[in-house]
């Protein structure tokens, strides 16, 4: 049995390094993934490694924190590089923060990776940061997050009207959140 915060018996989460630009530089600069990370430009390798440069850093300085997915194969005890979860706009006042997932490859996806990296992160966040909430937007057509999402936990909060704009017109973007039920809610 593993005992960490950040590793189970199907995933390990880890902080990115140095070796690791090249696979960054691939993911990052994929066009196919970049509608659901809102990117529209291209990362180049030096700002990728400035970004693991400075990773060393906590979330309360840099206001985020990527971690690496990597799966482990029960056959040859190998680990694989298959995505990255991400923290975003923390809020240190509020304690929340938002929440995204990559399974950057298709051969690695629907295989419970995404759902063991969420869980890990949510607890870690919840347990270890003692954040009150983290949230996600997904668009309305990404079915496979948002079925992930939920079923992690995560409550639909509301729906942005025609948030994003895609080449075949505006699609709406749904909200979704979930709150540390370890922590206390004030009444007014």
């Amino acid at each position: 049995m593993i005992d960490s915060t950040l590793e189970n018996s199907i995933v390990k989460l880890r902080a990115p390094e140095l070796p690791d630009i090249d696979l960054l530089y691939t993911w990052e600069n994929n066009m196919e993934i970049w509608k659901v990370s809102n990117t529209i430009t291209p990362f180049s390798r030096f700002v990728l490694k400035k970004y693991i440069e400075t990773a060393h850093l906590d979330i309360w300085e840099t206001k985020q924190l990527r971690l690496i997915i990597e799966a482990k194969n029960q056959s040859s005890l190998m680990l694989a590089s298959v995505g990255l979860i991400d923290l975003f706009d923390f809020d240190p006042f509020h304690l929340r923060a938002g929440i995204g997932i990559l399974i950057a490859n298709s051969e690695y996806r629907q295989k419970g990776y995404a759902t063991e990296a969420l869980k890990l992160m949510v607890k870690y966040t919840f347990e270890t940061l003692q954040l009150h909430q983290l949230y996600c937007n997904i668009s309305s057509d990404n079915t496979i997050s948002f079925q992930l999402f939920q079923n992690t936990g995560f409550e639909v909060i509301g729906i942005k009207k025609d948030w994003l704009k895609t080449k075949n017109g505006w699609q709406d973007e749904i909200m979704l959140q979930i709150v540390n039920p370890n922590t206390k809610l004030v009444k007014n």
